[in-house]
């Protein structure tokens, strides 16, 4: 039996300060390259099919199904992206001073229609009226502090996304890049996964690429429907500040809170200026944008993976919340691995305990042992 080695602990502490030294300071040299090397990846992970159908329609040539790829994400994602940036904060200013302006505002008496809406018509009725028996204080009082918040939320997630749009040119050179050695790239993480957890972490990564693609398919596909067919809908029925409040609707769809809060605010503004024609349909076209949310994003996010809607739901929101317009992608991932990894293991069976066995007598495994009590035949009670 061969003695033990000693362990050397000064050595290996010492190589773990060496390789987080070296983590850290690449990262921090890195750190001004990263929200465009993240986007980059993501929107080529979400992409790389597309890409690969056109090379096979180009003949294989890498090149031209590249700048091809390049060309989308400048008319698909920059351009719509900075339009929607550059309209809230040029009108930014605008909306804190209609928000404070509200106590000028005074809400007139609901319409005699709204008793006649089905199982909530009473009760919207009676809140409606509260608000204008309130007189021009009532309305800033009741939700003044809510669309402050929420004002407030937008303009700081518009200002980080306004930084993000100074990073695009970056973006488009690292998708670029990407898209012209994914495979190296593809092989290069899978094998340093496969490094750390074997089997485990070729599947991981393998899982983290399904799960960006399923959140750009079936959030951001979703969210950016939704926004175009509500802008839509506002500039048919004549609503001021159409682009304003399609850029809003995007937001708040990338964020799941939907596009009815604009939608429905301006149904009542066209049923507040008699325009109660407009008004109905385009409540009904907000009632059908709505309605998509339910169809389109489930059926999306199973072509990308086969994960449960609240999973992907909380990734959004939390890393929407921890991280920014970015986390739309990092928290679904984080989320995907780490189940699927913590599920693995669960089901894991553990290996049978092997018994030592005595010094002198033969091994046997405990069906051997069973076999052979059941195969002995019963004693007398005289001999016990």
């Amino acid at each position: 039996m061969n003695p033990r080695q000693p362990v050397d602990i000064a050595r290996i502490l010492l190589v773990i300060v060496i390789l987080s030294a070296l983590t850290i300071g690449s990262l921090y040299v890195l750190r001004p390259f990263l929200p465009g090397l993240i986007w980059a990846t993501t929107i080529v992970v979400a992409t790389w099919p597309m890409m690969k159908a056109i090379q096979r329609r180009c003949g294989n040539r890498r090149w031209i199904a590249t700048t091809i790829m390049l060309l989308m994400l400048l008319i698909v994602i920059v351009l719509p992206l900075y339009q929607a940036i550059s309209t809230l904060a040029l009108h930014g200013g605008e909306i804190m001073a209609a928000i404070k302006g509200l106590p000028a505002y005074a809400l007139p008496p609901p319409p005699g229609w709204i008793h006649e809406v089905p199982l909530a018509g009473a009760r919207i009725a009676h809140e409606w009226q509260t608000l204008s028996d309130a007189g021009p204080g009532g309305l800033l009082a009741k939700i003044e502090p809510y669309v402050t918040i929420a004002a407030r939320w937008m303009l700081q997630h518009a200002a980080v996304v306004g930084v993000f749009v100074i990073h695009m040119f970056i973006t488009v050179i690292i998708a670029g890049i990407l898209y012209m050695q994914g495979e190296h790239a593809g092989h290069f993480i899978t094998r340093f996964a496969t490094r750390i957890a074997a089997q485990r972490g070729a599947e991981a990564v393998k899982l983290a690429g399904l799960s960006i693609r399923a959140v750009a398919l079936g959030i951001v596909v979703t969210a950016v429907t939704q926004s175009a067919l509500g802008g839509i809908g506002l500039w048919i029925a004549g609503v001021p500040a159409a682009g304003i409040l399609t850029a809003l609707m995007l937001m708040f769809c990338l964020a799941q809170i939907g596009p009815l809060l604009p939608l429905l605010g301006s149904v009542a503004w066209l049923f507040w200026h008699d325009a109660h024609v407009a008004a109905i349909l385009l409540l009904i076209w907000s009632i059908m944008i709505a309605m998509l949310d339910n169809v389109l994003r489930p059926l999306l996010i199973k072509r990308g993976v086969n994960l449960s809607m609240l999973l992907i739901l909380s990734g959004v929101l939390g890393g929407m919340f921890a991280f920014g317009i970015v986390g739309l992608f990092i928290g679904p991932v984080i989320l995907a691995v780490t189940s699927t990894i913590l599920n693995a293991w669960i089901n894991e069976q553990p290996p049978l305990p092997q018994v030592e066995p005595a010094i002198g007598q033969p091994v046997s495994s405990p069906a051997a042992l069973g076999a052979n009590d059941a195969a002995s035949p019963p004693r007398h009670p005289r001999d016990a």
